[in-house]
């Protein structure tokens, strides 16, 4: 088939690179247009932009699928539009001119969590299991009919950054599965099953812990916004980052939010059990130890807030 592939970010290009080493030819890569990067903002290729130069495809860069870019697709003669995280909305008459439509990978269990940050709400929320869908693009957002699905277990071990990586390269396996069932006829899509929640996009504001929830409710906050927007506190009214805690292990309750070091791990107290700093970085430092931290700052209790 000839597909055009719409992405942006790191996590679109695992499929990208599958499906450019596919049977079907990509006549088309659609992703954002560049993007100042870096403290000298720097305009800057999109991972999937990058992706595709290097594999030597044809790229549209477009931050809307306004009538141009749809009149530049339709001369194309698609056959099937695939998307992955490209971060805008595809409207009729652009949802019909390829001619199976086009198919989205997402990276949750649908109806859960629709929208623009699936796996950090799932991590957040505490679900036991995620996944990714390909599923036929529709009107509503993230409402289709679903092609296929893969489903994993979320352990301790999860962060946003690290679940989606993974989920990047098995989604992108399943995807091109479903674009070769697709292609034979074989592909089947089901509608979608249960009660639709709401993944919006995170803010600053959602990366900051709350000492006062317990343990288990601030772990999962912090796997959910690591590694962005990124784990946050305030200590003296000053920022205070935490690049990665774990659940300490037989120690004492602390009153929350007090930060004591304890037979050797900096621990900080929730409403039940303790979290232990492992990584951190105070305001204008670079990350380090909390260890050294600690070390550094010769006291015996901090309070963050």
């Amino acid at each position: 088939m000839r597909l055009v592939f719409a992405g942006t970010p790191d996590a679109a290009v695992p499929s990208l690179r599958l499906l450019a080493d596919g049977p079907h030819e990509i006549v088309a890569v659609i992703t954002r247009a560049d993007a100042p990067l870096g403290r000298k903002r720097i305009l800057t290729p999109s991972p999937v932009a990058q992706a595709a130069a290097a594999l030597g495809l044809p790229i549209i860069k477009a931050n809307r699928l306004d009538e141009a870019v749809t009149a530049e697709i339709a001369a194309l003669g698609a056959d099937l539009g695939v998307i992955v995280a490209y971060g805008g909305l595809v409207r009729e008459p652009l949802l019909s001119t390829p001619r199976l439509g086009w198919i989205n990978l997402h990276f949750s269990l649908l109806p859960r969590w629709r929208g623009a940050a699936p796996v950090q709400r799932a991590l957040i929320a505490g679900d036991a299991t995620t996944g990714a869908d390909v599923f036929q693009l529709v009107p509503a957002l993230d409402a289709g009919d679903v092609f296929g699905r893969i489903e994993r277990p979320i352990t301790e071990a999860d962060t946003a950054a690290s679940l989606l990586a993974e989920l990047a390269e098995s989604g992108g396996a399943l995807l091109a599965r479903v674009v070769d069932e697709l292609a034979d006829g074989s592909a089947v899509a089901v509608p979608q099953q249960g009660e639709p929640t709401a993944a919006a996009k995170l803010g600053i504001d959602d990366a900051r812990l709350h000492w006062a929830e317990p343990a288990a409710s601030v772990f999962q906050r912090y796997q959910g916004v690591t590694a962005e927007p990124g784990a946050f506190t305030l200590i003296d009214g000053a920022r205070f980052k935490l690049h990665e805690l774990r659940h300490a292990r037989d120690a004492a309750a602390l009153p929350p939010g007090h930060i004591r070091s304890v037979d050797g791990h900096v621990l900080v107290g929730t409403a039940s059990t303790p979290l232990e700093l492992l990584r951190v970085q105070p305001a204008g430092k670079t990350p380090m130890s909390a260890a050294d931290w600690w070390r550094g700052i010769a006291a015996e209790e901090v309070i963050a807030e």
